[in-house]
């Protein structure tokens, strides 16, 4: 067996279903879970439709590239939502979420040489790490903080670090915090990569759940152009229609950037055997043609976040982050006893945050947080709320 497996933790939701076990809930109250960010709110019915009306795509093989179609509707959106101009040939490459592609791309990017890093902020997605370990090479971590602003803070990496960097993975709008990198940081990490010599994985799947629609959150690919960086060098961003579309199981996303990087990437995953099947990618297509029901998403998470936050803001140490559909509290006790105790008393779930993050420079960034995921409906947001704090006022 590959001995990196070894090195690999249980995920997140294995050690809160050893928290909560044995553990009975009063019976009276209905479970409402905020632990696990899985879109709730109804598919597009036109893109079911699209799925339904061809079926018959499932006679035959895909490409893994991805049909011409396809990647034409993602580079029109991307120069719609980013202003950045794509190469529909070179510089998009269709996949199925992207989970598979962030743990993929680590395994086709990395040389594993003995001292091989990869970057990762911390509080983290648990992919980038095991795509680390998966690959051979050894993880880092940015720890974010509340005097970080919940921000990866470039300048406090060590030099000895960046030169053994060969991959960094950043989440833009962030999990678990929602905070947004601004664009003197991007420029900031680009100008690294240059310097070093590694490859930029921005993971943007948030990136269109946000309060404001005057101010969508910045991506790498709208920095890359505004400096006039066309080809994109070094820097690759990943999208999803599981938030933006309410889509998670449909398993659609993609990877744009660097072509040199994404050309290797297509021959890795042309033997990897992961492209995305007919009748996805044409549903694909007119899900990103479309904004309306994206309009309608935000809104139904801004009535959410609004109801949540006026109900739990007297009582908890939490606040409206830039995006996503996360909200980053802080606890006044351990956030795994938070937790337990929560569940046992008002058979409600949330995630400590010490499980999305690792021990590192002397602290766990996690600890004394809960991510709450406000995917449920309106109505079992607020129950949760409520519930919530009168566990709060009761400590």
């Amino acid at each position: 067996m590959n001995p990196n497996l070894r090195k690999l933790q249980p995920y997140p939701f294995e050690k809160l279903a050893k928290l909560k076990a044995g553990i009975t809930p009063p019976q009276s109250l209905e479970h409402i879970a905020l632990s696990i960010g899985e879109p709730k709110h109804p598919a597009p019915a036109f893109v079911k439709q699209a799925f339904a009306d061809h079926m018959d795509g499932f006679s035959g093989y895909p490409l893994t590239k991805g049909s011409v179609e396809l990647r034409q509707s993602i580079a029109r959106w991307i120069e719609r939502r980013f202003a950045a101009r794509t190469d529909v040939e070179t510089q998009i490459i269709p996949v199925n979420g992207t989970r598979e592609a962030l743990f993929a791309f680590a395994q086709a990017i990395i040389d594993p040489t003995p001292d091989a890093l990869v970057i990762s902020p911390n509080p983290f997605y648990q992919i980038y790490e095991g795509a680390a370990f998966l690959s051979g090479a050894e993880p880092w971590f940015m720890n974010t903080t509340a005097d970080t602003g919940y921000l990866p803070d470039f300048s406090a990496v060590p030099e000895s670090v960046w030169q053994r960097c060969q991959l960094i993975y950043v989440c833009s709008p962030g999990n678990p915090t929602g905070a947004v990198i601004p664009e003197a940081q991007l420029l900031q990490l680009i100008e690294l990569a240059d310097k070093y010599d590694f490859v930029i994985a921005s993971d943007e799947c948030y990136s269109e759940l946000y309060p404001d629609e005057a101010n969508p959150p910045l991506g790498l690919l709208q920095v890359c152009a505004k400096i006039g960086r066309n080809d994109f060098k070094r820097c690759v961003v990943f999208h999803s229609l599981s938030k933006r579309s309410n889509l998670p199981g449909m398993r659609s996303g993609f990877v744009a950037g660097d072509t040199d990087v994404l050309a290797q990437f297509l021959r890795y995953r042309t033997y990897h055997g992961c492209a995305m099947p007919p009748p996805a990618q044409i549903a694909s297509t007119v899900a990103w043609n479309d904004e309306t029901h994206v309009l309608e998403n935000r809104e139904l998470y801004r009535i959410k976040f609004d109801a949540v936050l006026k109900i739990l803001s007297p009582v908890m140490d939490v606040k409206q982050p830039d995006a996503g559909f996360y909200l980053w509290a802080k606890t006044t006790i351990d956030d795994t006893l938070f937790t337990q105790q929560l569940f046992a008393q008002q058979n409600v779930t949330v995630l400590p945050g010490s499980y999305l993050s690792r021990e590192a420079h002397g602290i766990n960034p996690g600890a004394n947080h809960v991510r709450m995921a406000l995917v449920a409906t309106l109505d079992e947001c607020v129950t949760a709320a409520k519930r919530i704090r009168q566990f709060i006022e009761s400590l």
